[in-house]
C-alpha cells in the first residue's frame, strides 16, 4: 500500500479538528457540515474540506460528514487507536502536574514513568509513579516500552536529557524545557515554549492597547466643537 504525505500544516489541525468533533458529539449532533467545523476549529471551510480529504472523506451533499466516522478518521491517522507509554523526564512541579493529568488516558497516552536526578524526589509517587533515576533510562525504555518522552527539565539539563532519550531508543520528544535541542534526523520534536507564547500575547496586548489610543484621541477630536 503506498502511503499517503499529509502535509505538516493539516497534521498540525487534525487535533483541533478532533477535540471540536469529540465536543460537537457529546452535545448530540450525528453530522456537521464543513462550515461549521471550521467554525468550531478556527478556520475556513474550504481549509477544512482539503484537510479532509487527505483522509479519504469527503462528506455528503447536503448532509455533511458523519461525525462519529470522522472522529475515528482522525484518530486513526493521529495514531490514537492505540497506546501510547510516555516517560517524563523532571519530577518537578510541571512534571508532576503532567503525570497527574487524566485527560492523557482518554486521548491514547499513559504515563509510564518518571525520571529525575534529585535525592529529594528519587523514590517518591507522583500520579501513582514512582520516580526513578535517569541514570536507568535505557532499561525503563526497555521495560515499559516507552514510545514518547516528555522533557520537563530545567534548560541547562534539556539536551542531555533529550541524548539520553535517544540512545535509549525514543524516537519523539515532546521539549517543555526553555532550551533548544539538537536530535538526529530520525527522532521527531515538539518544543512547547510557553515564555514565547506569552510574549506573542504580550505583543497583541501592545498592538490593542495601541490602537485603542489611537481611536480616543480621534474620538476627543471629533467631539471637539467646530469653530465658527
Amino acid at each position: 500500500m503506498k502511503e499517503r504525505s499529509i502535509p505538516e500544516a493539516t497534521v498540525g489541525r487534525l487535533p483541533v479538528y478532533l477535540r471540536a468533533l469529540v465536543e460537537i458529539a457529546e452535545h448530540g449532533p450525528t453530522t456537521i457540515s464543513s462550515e461549521n467545523l471550521a467554525a468550531a476549529a478556527g478556520v475556513n471551510s474550504a481549509k477544512v474540506r482539503k484537510d479532509l480529504s487527505y483522509l479519504g472523506s469527503y462528506g455528503t451533499r447536503g448532509v455533511g460528514y458523519d461525525v462519529a466516522y470522522l472522529i475515528h478518521q482522525v484518530r486513526r491517522e493521529l495514531g490514537l487507536t492505540q497506546d501510547w507509554p510516555v516517560l517524563i523526564a523532571g519530577a518537578g512541579n510541571l512534571g508532576h502536574a503532567l503525570s497527574k493529568y487524566k485527560g492523557f488516558g482518554a486521548r491514547g497516552f499513559r504515563i509510564v514513568a518518571l525520571v529525575d536526578v534529585l535525592p529529594g524526589v528519587l523514590g517518591q509517587r507522583l500520579g501513582g509513579i514512582s520516580v526513578e533515576h535517569v541514570d536507568d533510562l535505557p532499561a525503563i525504555v526497555r521495560r515499559e516500552d516507552v514510545a514518547i518522552g516528555v522533557i520537563c527539565t530545567p534548560a541547562p539539563a534539556a539536551q542531555d536529557v533529550a541524548d539520553r532519550m535517544v540512545t535509549a531508543g525514543i524516537r519523539s520528544i515532546l521539549n517543555f524545557a526553555p532550551a533548544m535541542i539538537v536530535v538526529p534526523e530520525h527522532v521527531s520534536v515538539r518544543k512547547v515554549d510557553l515564555s514565547i507564547e506569552l510574549q506573542i500575547l504580550a505583543y497583541y496586548e501592545q498592538r490593542k492597547a495601541a490602537l485603542a489610543t489611537v481611536r480616543d484621541g480621534r474620538a476627543r477630536r471629533d467631539l471637539q466643537p467646530v469653530p465658527s
